[in-house]
């Protein structure tokens, strides 16, 4: 009996020994379902983007097998992606959260001690009821640069613009309540405001309206119009070649307790930047690459240059 007991015991060792080695052959990453041309997937087909291509480029160099964890952002009053990223990274659906915003606000330590999970690949009715007891982010290095962009209707396509003053005289389109209409409601104490015409999102189809010669232009997150152009591979638009100078940089977010992890992936990112890879991923998945830039957190630069009114 003894020795059977002591070969119960050994086996038991021997699986959660083996259980803990596959855990750490895998790198699973949680990424935003609908992001294009970032990440995106459709249940049932296989998840594209360039979030997929780079965790396949880093799992390849640690030596681990990629998993990717699907999730749903809400876009409303009550959502916080940085709660959200938080509650799923600690109720361990995922080691690293792709394409996070580096902004201090995102990254402070979070004013509650637990949180509901964003709707996941998997989850169950329980899961979508029960609050996760919340970590503390860490993030890795960035890997690329976010911000807005110029998008010229086909009858301003000819027009040179290298700075928001530059859009002065055409006919503005912009989506009400956004980043982009404060931006330009506010430059030079409001001397576009004469020129622009408000759109209500979500309700309003802002690039169809341009596409249509209703407008000009429009300033817009230049992901969004990566994904409109994959869409619609015979627009009229074009993209202006102007990229506001403030933004986000965007890279993985991990727990505290992950560090060794993130040292691992910002060795794979550093080696991926230096040898061009960044770049060709873009590419490949049809999005206009920015490398990352100072500073590498973003603090309050938009909110200063809304209440100074300059550019």
């Amino acid at each position: 009996m003894r020795h059977l007991c002591c070969w119960l015991a050994a086996l038991i060792m021997s699986a959660m020994s083996s259980a803990a080695l596959a855990a750490d052959d895998v790198l699973r990453i949680c990424l935003d379902e609908n992001l294009p041309p970032l990440s995106v997937h459709h249940r049932g087909k296989p998840g594209g983007g360039f979030d997929v291509l780079l965790g396949q480029a880093i799992a390849d160099r640690l030596g681990r097998k990629l998993e990717i964890q699907w999730y749903e952002s809400k876009l409303d009053e009550d959502s916080s992606p940085a709660l959200e990223a938080n509650a799923l990274l600690s109720d361990g659906r995922c080691s690293l959260l792709g394409s996070y915003a580096f902004t201090q606000d995102g990254l402070v330590a979070p004013g509650v001690k637990t949180a509901k999970l964003p709707d996941f690949d998997g989850a169950t009715r329980d899961d979508r009821r029960r609050r996760v007891a919340l970590g503390t982010l860490k993030p890795s290095k960035p890997y690329m640069f976010s911000t807005l962009t110029v998008v010229l209707g086909p009858s301003a396509k000819q027009r040179p613009i290298t700075d928001i003053g530059d859009l002065a005289g055409l006919r503005l389109a912009i989506e009400s309540g956004t980043l982009a209409d404060a931006i330009l409601m506010t430059f030079d104490k409001g001397r576009l405001i004469d020129d622009i015409t408000h759109l209500i999102p979500a309700r309003d189809d802002l690039l169809g309206a341009l596409e249509q010669g209703k407008f000009d232009a429009t300033l817009l997150d230049g992901r969004r119009f990566d994904a409109y152009r994959a869409a619609h591979p015979d627009t009229k638009l074009s993209a202006s070649g102007y990229s506001y100078p403030i933004g986000a940089n965007r890279g993985y977010v991990g727990l505290a307790s992950s560090a060794e992890l993130i040292a691992s992936v910002d060795k794979a990112l550093t080696e991926l930047e230096a040898s061009g890879t960044l770049a060709t991923l873009g590419r490949s998945a049809g999005l206009t690459y920015l490398p990352p830039r100072q500073p590498v957190i973003l603090g309050d630069a938009f909110q200063r240059i809304i209440r100074s009114g300059t550019r």
